[in-house]
């Protein structure tokens, strides 16, 4: 028997368990010594792991990262390249560019974050009343959800902002807005595999009302898939919200935002290359760690 069975026959037999017992500590240092072996082998995720919480650390507290202010800039030292004093140079009105992207994570953080909320609230709710309750409700919402499908999700979000204005909030509602139709077709698919299994059939043979079955049995049991998703949306969310913040939806110059960081160094490639492709760098490392963390929630260590 491995340790795992050990422990669970001894349990079964009324052995003591708890922090002191001698079980539990030799099954808490298998279960450490199984992590520590998962993680070696994966110096990808535990990478991007690092890099997230990073960023994630940088949009609340900017502080621990750099004391210099983002938008404040000395002209004299105008597109100096990246050295020690400056770590990823200085812009075109001398101000410090990692400083900018440190404190511009704020920015692209909130409308990522709110725009994935957004997609995941609206777009579960709907997939989950087209899944569980059918015929003509499913109908109704789901020529909805195929409605948004047909418009490509740039188009739909610059078209939201378009009509929303120009804001920070008003981009992630955009963006948001553009992804329901993906996690509604994902949320439905897995209420109608739930819905058709025993434990559901048995609870509404036994009369639990269909509030209950929705919320003890269908719900817990579906949203697994589209917890994924909301990850692997994350990755997808800051490439839109950077984008619009590129075209000059975001928040107004000069504030930091990661898109507007690229727009306004893209004058200044031939002599000063770093203002655009740092800030460019930083997104794409952010969105392959969201990816790559999504994938390993996917299951790949089954």
């Amino acid at each position: 028997m491995t340790l795992n069975e050990d422990f669970v026959a001894e349990v079964a037999q009324g052995a003591p368990i708890g922090p002191g017992s001698g079980e539990w500590t030799a099954y808490r240092r298998f279960d450490l010594t199984r992590l520590g072996r998962f993680l070696l082998r994966r110096p990808g995720l535990v990478l991007s792991a690092l890099i997230v919480v990073a960023v994630l650390a940088a949009s609340f507290a900017p502080g621990l990262f750099t004391s210099r202010d983002p938008l404040a800039g000395t002209p004299s030292q105008a597109f100096h390249p990246p050295s020690a004093a400056h770590w990823f140079g200085t812009d075109e009105l001398g101000r410090d560019l990692y400083a900018r992207i440190v404190h511009g994570a704020a920015l692209s953080l909130k409308a990522t974050l709110i725009a994935v909320a957004l997609a995941f609230l609206v777009g579960g709710l709907i997939g989950l009343l087209a899944g569980f309750v059918g015929r003509w409700v499913e109908d109704a919402l789901m020529r909805f959800v195929d409605v948004l499908l047909s418009i490509p999700a740039l188009f739909l979000s610059l078209a939201l902002v378009t009509a929303l204005g120009y804001g920070t909030v008003k981009v992630a509602v955009a963006v948001g807005v553009a992804s329901v139709a993906t996690f509604a077709r994902v949320m439905r698919a897995e209420v109608l595999r739930v819905r058709q299994a025993v434990f559901v059939e048995a609870a509404r043979s036994c009369g639990v009302r269909w509030y209950d079955v929705l919320a003890r049995h269908v719900l817990p049991n579906a949203i697994g898939p589209v917890l994924v998703l909301a990850t692997l949306d994350f990755g997808t969310a800051i490439l839109a919200v950077s984008a619009l913040s590129f075209l000059g939806y975001g928040a107004a110059p000069p504030a930091p935002e990661w898109g507007t960081l690229i727009a306004d160094g893209r004058n200044y490639l031939a002599n000063a290359w770093w203002i655009t492709a740092l800030p460019g760098l930083t997104i794409a490392a952010t969105v392959l760690a969201a990816n790559r963390i999504a994938r390993a929630l996917d299951g790949e260590s089954r």
